[in-house]
């Protein structure tokens, strides 16, 4: 029996269909845009194209906008606290996921509804001097009923050390950007193989 490839999640700021089409079918897209509100254009924009190219597509915080225009679901940061995302009537298929960085924002999430959780920066990154690597991540997913996705500082060097990471996926934004999937093929095949 083949184990199953892990998901990978990309975000980006706005809608540029270059920068999307040399990425593999497999990667997810979630918008998010902290600097301007995204304009419902883009949007339509966005899941018009992911749904021609068969992938997932996320919206930030905007649970109301994500499940009007009918998307996956919605991403919820880190630093959103409130619990009101369980109020809504959601679609059957409709996925809250959501970003973390240490046990407390976990339990939040878990309480948002979050059933996926991105735990972050999984390794070093420029703008932050903590990071937690093998170790501190699996101790953090260890006695929780969510799903892990590794995010932050994932690169050429470290992405080896996925195997290690109790997750079931990882999550980026210039490198993934930058290679598709052309540079780690290699390590999602060889999780392939490795079972």
């Amino acid at each position: 029996m083949q184990k199953k490839l892990p998901k990978i999640y990309l975000f980006v700021e706005d809608f540029n269909p270059s920068d999307l089409n040399n990425l593999n079918k497999n990667i997810s897209i979630i918008l998010r845009n902290y600097k301007k509100k995204i304009d419902e254009s883009t949007i339509l924009s966005l899941k018009n194209y992911c749904r021609r190219n068969k992938r997932k597509f996320y919206l930030t915080i905007d649970i109301k906008m994500a499940i009007k225009h009918q998307l996956n679901g919605v991403y919820i940061p880190s630093f959103i606290k409130t619990n009101n995302f369980n109020f809504f009537s959601k679609p059957k298929k409709f996925s809250i996921i959501g970003s973390a960085h240490n046990k407390a924002e976990i339990k939040a999430k878990e309480n948002q509804g979050c059933n996926l959780i991105f735990l972050a920066p999984t390794f070093k990154v420029s703008k932050k001097n903590n990071y937690l690597d093998v170790i501190k991540f699996n101790l953090l997913t260890l006695d929780n009923k969510s799903k892990f996705i590794a995010l932050g500082g994932i690169n050429e060097t470290n992405i080896s050390k996925l195997k290690l990471l109790n997750c079931d996926g990882f999550s980026g934004i210039s490198w993934i950007k930058k290679n598709g999937l052309k540079e780690f093929r290699p390590f999602l095949n060889s999780l392939n193989s490795n079972n």
